[in-house]
């Protein structure tokens, strides 16, 4: 049976990742007229949900250590682990590129703006698989328990 801790990690880090990417940054960029703004409310947005996903993951992961013998076979911490590995990629190797050329101006049509869009294009597929590993991973963690 899931303990209560368990849960809350599982509901603020998938939640959030759902939340955040698939509403509240739809809505953003469907509402202002800034789509500047938009974007710069959206990488904080998204940075956040970075942090609260490594804290989630590091807790879950510590968690499954604490419970099971077996780590080599659980399927969990195997996922955790691949989820946190996305994160981790997301938020410091390719953030850091984009905030690079964002900061050589993005001129349409240039190789700058080409590249960012390459990056941006990586990172929105990382976050979509993420986010569905989530789902997986709750899955997981409530078809065995009550």
């Amino acid at each position: 049976m899931l303990k209560i801790g368990e849960k809350i990690m599982l509901t603020l880090w998938i939640g959030s990742l759902w939340s955040i990417g698939f509403i509240v940054i739809p809505t953003l960029f469907g509402t202002l007229d800034d789509r500047q703004l938009a974007g710069m409310l959206a990488g904080k947005l998204l940075t956040l949900v970075s942090y609260i996903g490594i804290f989630c993951a590091l807790m879950l992961i510590i968690s499954e250590f604490m419970r099971s013998q077996l780590i080599k076979e659980n399927k969990r911490v195997w996922l955790l682990a691949l989820m946190t590995l996305i994160i981790l990629i997301g938020e410091f190797l390719i953030q850091p590129q984009m905030a690079e050329l964002k900061q050589l101006g993005l001129i349409e049509g240039s190789q700058t703006a080409q590249k960012f869009a390459q990056l941006h294009g990586v990172s929105s597929v990382l976050y979509v698989f993420n986010a569905f590993l989530g789902l997986i991973l709750i899955s997981f963690k409530f078809k065995n328990s009550g």
